[in-house]
């Protein structure tokens, strides 16, 4: 899937650093501690440093660094991009897109809160 593909979005994003664990297995070694890229109510990107295979299901631990409780859910990756060797301001790794599996309405809601809450004021810094 190409970058342009990507920007016809279904959920708005924001462009929001949170912190995300993401497991895809019981085994704790394949934990891994990382963050987002951005962040919507379909999904989010993280940054790893390995790829993993589309579709392959995982275990999310989000904190939305609004002082309440880190969202529990699952996701499934829907799309991998390895970055390249020559961008010097992001270390080589993959780009990842996690699409939710079983969140729930109230933490969509609390996603929405943040994304619109980011998006509404990166339009006041840009006029």
């Amino acid at each position: 899937m190409s970058w342009e593909g990507m920007n016809r979005r279904k959920f708005p994003r924001a462009n929001f650093p949170c912190l995300v664990k993401l497991s895809f297995s019981s085994d704790l070694s394949d934990a891994f501690l990382t963050h987002t890229e951005n962040i919507s109510t379909g999904g989010l990107c993280v940054i790893l440093k390995r790829g993993l295979d589309l579709q392959t299901r995982v275990d999310l631990e989000i904190d939305l660094m609004d002082g309440e409780n880190h969202i529990l859910c699952q996701g499934k990756v829907v799309w991998v991009v390895r970055r390249k060797a020559t961008d010097v301001l992001k270390p080589i790794g993959y780009d990842m897109g996690i699409e939710y599996v079983n969140i729930t309405e109230d933490e969509v809601k609390r996603v929405k809160r943040i994304v619109e809450y980011i998006v509404k004021n990166e339009q006041r810094v840009m006029l």
